[in-house]
């Protein structure tokens, strides 16, 4: 009989031979544990890539100086099921299919300018993109020419635009190269519906640049976006 507290095989010859005996019984179990382990890791990256945090890379120019092409970003899929995209904010989105020059290419990266019920304008007489009256300063996002130095102006062309309830005004900090909200405006001569995207298509938000490694960055609303009142 085993008392509690006392090891089987305490007494007697038989203590040196059951750590024998128990050994591969734990090999064993180990091995018959092992596919549920990794079918449980599988299961977990699949649900933390489908509904919380998935790797984006960069393929375009669009976001520079912000993002090169070929840059790696983390996105927030879950955020926005708790809140509404806000101005300043880097979303990954699906694009309308109007705006895509190859239909496979269908998940686009912009900055949010304005959102529903904003008066966005361009521009003020020291050419700054506006809105709810309020100018902006892009100087710490908007691309620099490292060669030149010259940086894009905040747009190419005017518009006068109010962004319609569920829907944002999104522009690539590469204001020349980029196809936005801008250039969907002008495009399409001045159509608003066509030129801002739903906010039911946004994908999540950019949190962090994280390859490569030495270019780590978390991203964060730029200041200016703060002085934006509601609009009215």
């Amino acid at each position: 009989m085993i008392e509690e507290g006392q090891a089987p095989g305490a007494d007697g010859e038989g203590a040196e031979e059951t750590p024998d005996k128990q050994e591969p019984q734990k090999k064993g179990s180990f091995w018959k544990e092992l596919p549920i382990l990794l079918g449980v890791a599988i299961l977990v990256a699949i649900v933390v890539r489908t509904w919380v945090v998935q790797t984006y890379y960069i393929p375009s120019g669009s976001m520079e100086n912000t993002l090169q092409i070929n840059d790696r970003v983390l996105v927030n899929k879950l955020v926005y099921d708790f809140s509404e995209p806000e101005r300043g904010d880097i979303i990954v989105f699906t694009a309308p299919e109007s705006w895509r020059s190859v239909m496979e290419e269908d998940e686009f990266i912009k900055r949010v300018i304005a959102v529903g019920g904003d008066h966005v304008v361009c521009c003020d007489d020291q050419g700054r993109i506006t809105v709810n009256g309020v100018a902006l300063d892009e100087d710490g996002y908007l691309f620099t020419n490292p060669l030149t130095g010259e940086q894009d102006k905040p747009s190419q062309d005017p518009f006068d635009v109010i962004v319609p309830e569920g829907r944002l005004w999104v522009m690539g900090d590469h204001r020349s190269a980029s196809g936005d909200s801008r250039e969907r405006f002008i495009r399409t001569g001045g159509n608003v519906e066509a030129s801002t995207i739903e906010v039911d298509a946004v994908i999540g938000k950019a949190f962090v640049l994280f390859w490569p490694f030495n270019d780590f960055t978390w991203f964060s609303v730029p200041e200016t976006f703060d002085d934006v009142p509601e609009p009215s």
